[in-house]
């Protein structure tokens, strides 16, 4: 439909029509299914809704089958007045219904294109299904792994979250242009703006305070990433940005969303975000709510009603503009309209049943191959890794047989297609023993049982975790240790004399130090997803070579939480030289240092770095390449991530200790040698000063070149300010 008739769509509009097109309902709601339909009834009436609301309602939150999808489409276009299709939306968050890693172990990919292929794969089962939109990407900066959602974000560097946001957008859309075409892809929408990652404490849903200064820096980058790459929605956050709600800051979503980042899609709240800017005291009464939301350019109220009951007494009396209504309808129906929903409310659904590209053999390999690539050695110790097929293996722990290894926030996915550890085990080695036991208690006839099923086999494999539970929205922890159960079980385990690997599957950085001293390999797998007893058995057989690098850093302890490798400098830093001084920044009872840094992960393979030669001084604009060669001096095939960090040496406001500014995934046969050059241009070198002006000063830079935050070669530039 070409632009003119949307907009004259619009003027065809009553009303009561606009409101209830920035309305989202779930399915059951909604004439046209049955399921769940003795709730719709008492639902309604509780919501105070009509059928004239649900008639005329925007859109669908989650339905779950494309049956749905056609028959809630079919009624509502039976009673819609103007034929405008509803568009229906999901939490389509790792995968559909072929199940991959958590994002937070995509983060540790640090491959683009595992990235891209997830969502790309994501789009393909979830529009077989109806769904014409994601609440994907998450790309909330975190710091806090105490934070449930954690598992949702990949990670704490503003760099690698806005490559990773732009590879996910390109999954999901494709080219934005063609999505009226493109039927086997969906739009994406970024969330949560802005923050949200920054809630204190890691309580869910808790207030965030920051400097405006430090939004700009580090916050707000992957969220505009995605949106120049094309996303065609934003979600807003549920915490306040300097003390106003995110759903209602009018400075947020007008100024920095809509005009800095010249945003034009639609805005949309999270569930029941709108209403509970009451709660945050903002708003006196649920008309408040409508108006400061509205005019602070959100454009669909998910899942309240406030829009519904308030906006149109809010236009009659005077207080709102009937404009800012009509603003946020067209951008709607835009949606709609790039979705190719006006020429086709089913999207091709009616016309052929998509169900073969669901759970396909071509996706699960896709989805064990993310697996691998975000797997993270953490140790190897006299390289234990990889074991022969033949090696007896004795399998222990609650992960041992449990299907619960899928991950937070997956909403369409079953365990009973997944592939759990000892499966995934029993296809490669020829000698599984396996015992069972439970998250959190080790009972002496676990220890019986642990010890008869030790004694005959080469190799104990440990596999500890976390419950799914545990993790994801509102799933927030006080501590990051596991159930005490878990590390008395590694600690028996290492008594009894034979070689230990753990392997942990869990949604957060964990407290492992006792598990790395309880044990000879460790290897992080996070939630793989529905190939995950496979991805287990490519890794500790060799197969596939461990490649992942830890996208948030493991702190020592719980108390030492925020830990992130790009903090600032103190006044009186602890260095090597000073270490046992008491009047530096330090801890009395644990080192300053993360137990695993931003970056780190081993692998089978062995790498050497040689950086060429970089120019001593730079023109302030001026490009700086970096040059390196990498060469695999082991016998075993192998991938290593190169990654280079800038440092500010002196500049007008305190900078990091180093930032990522470039990095790159490099697969190498055994013997091989491959050169990378990195341009590292003006962007790279700048920051936002305190008038929030993104600037590049001259002065000394170091430039770090290597294979994780910490182990890196260091070089300096004078940027500018040379004779």
């Amino acid at each position: 439909m070409k632009q003119e008739k949307v907009q004259d769509l619009v003027q065809q509009m009553t009303l009561d029509e606009k409101i209830a097109q920035c309305l989202q309902l779930s399915p059951f709601l909604f004439k046209g299914t049955n399921k769940n339909a003795e709730l719709t009834g008492p639902l309604l009436q509780e919501m105070k809704l009509t059928d004239a609301h649900t008639e005329n309602a925007g859109s669908v939150l989650g339905s779950s089958s494309a049956l749905d999808m056609i028959g809630i489409q079919e009624a509502y276009l039976k009673t819609n007045r103007l034929g405008i299709p509803l568009v229906f939306m999901a939490d389509v968050i790792h995968g559909y219904k072929t199940v991959f890693p958590i994002p937070l172990a995509l983060g540790c990919s640090f491959d683009r294109e595992t990235v891209r292929v997830m969502a790309e794969v994501s789009a393909l089962e979830a529009t077989a299904d109806g769904h014409h939109v994601t609440f994907s990407p998450m790309l909330d900066l975190v710091r806090d792994p105490r934070w449930g959602r954690v598992m949702e974000s990949t990670g704490e560097d503003p760099f690698l979250n806005s490559e990773l946001g732009k590879a996910m957008v390109d999954g999901y859309q494709g080219d934005a242009s063609m999505l009226n075409e493109n039927l086997k892809r969906m739009a994406a929408c970024v969330k949560h703006f802005a923050a949200y990652g920054a809630a204190e404490a890691g309580l869910e849903y808790n207030t965030v305070n920051m400097s405006t200064r430090e939004l700009y820096q580090n916050y707000l980058p992957a969220y505009n990433a995605a949106i120049q790459a094309g996303a065609k929605l934003v979600m807003t956050a549920f915490n306040v940005v300097d003390g106003i709600p995110a759903t209602m800051n009018k400075w947020l979503n007008r100024t920095v969303l809509r005009e800095e980042m010249d945003f034009d899609g639609v805005l949309i709240s999270d569930w029941g975000a709108v209403a509970e800017v009451i709660n945050h005291g903002t708003a006196r009464n649920p008309k408040e709510a409508a108006q400061f939301s509205m005019e602070a350019g959100v454009d669909l109220e998910m899942m309240t009603t406030c829009y519904i009951h308030e906006l149109k007494s809010l236009i009659e009396e005077g207080k709102l503009s009937e404009s800012l209504l009509d603003e946020a309808v067209l951008r709607m129906l835009n949606l709609k309209n790039d979705l190719g929903l006006f020429e086709d409310p089913y999207r091709g659904l009616k016309d052929s049943n998509r169900a073969s590209d669901i759970l396909t053999k071509e996706s699960r390999q896709k989805a064990r191959a993310a697996g691998v690539e975000s797997a993270v050695l953490l140790e190897n110790k006299n390289q234990l890794l990889p074991l022969d097929k033949t090696t007896k293996i004795a399998l222990l722990g609650p992960l041992a047989t449990s299907p619960d290894i899928l991950g937070g926030w997956n909403v369409y996915g079953e365990e009973k297609d997944g592939i759990n550890v000892e499966t995934g085990l029993r296809e490669v080695f020829d000698s599984i023993t396996t015992v069972s036991t439970d998250y959190t208690e080790l009972s002496e006839k676990d220890k019986v049982a642990v010890k008869s099923a030790v004694e005959n086999t080469d190799v104990v494999v440990v596999a500890l975790g976390e419950k799914n539970e545990w993790g994801g929205e509102a799933g927030s922890l006080a501590t990051i240790r596991l159930p005490e159960a878990q590390y008395d079980l590694a600690k028996f385990v290492r008594t009894l004399g034979k070689p230990v690997v753990i392997t942990l599957f869990n949604g957060r950085p964990l407290e492992v130090k006792e598990l790395a001293e309880s044990s000879d390999a460790l290897l992080e797998l996070w939630f793989p997803g529905t190939e995950a007893g496979r991805v287990t058995a490519d890794l500790l057989s060799g197969k596939s070579n461990p490649s992942g690098k830890l996208s948030m850093s493991f702190p020592q302890t719980t108390g030492q939480i925020p830990v992130y490798y790009n903090h600032l400098r103190t006044g009186r830093p602890q260095t090597p030289e000073n270490k046992g001084e008491r009047y530096v920044s330090h801890y009395l009872d644990i080192p300053n240092e993360p137990f695993y840094p931003f970056g780190y992960g081993k692998s089978y393979s062995e790498f050497e770095l040689t950086t060429g030669n970089l120019p001593k001084q730079l023109k302030l604009g001026e490009s700086l390449h970096v040059e390196v060669t990498i060469k695999n001096t082991s016998k075993i095939a192998g991938k290593e991530v190169i990654q280079v960090y800038l440092q500010d040496v002196t500049a007008s406001i305190s900078r990091p200790v180093k930032e990522l500014k470039a990095f790159e995934k490099v697969t190498l046969l055994a013997g091989e040698e491959k050169t990378v050059t990195f341009e590292l241009n003006s962007e790279a070198f700048s920051f936002y000063n305190h008038q929030l002006e993104k600037v590049q000063e001259s002065g000394l830079h170091r430039v770090f070149v290597g294979t994780s935050s910490e182990d890196v070669d260091v070089f300096e530039v004078e940027v500018g300010g040379y004779v």
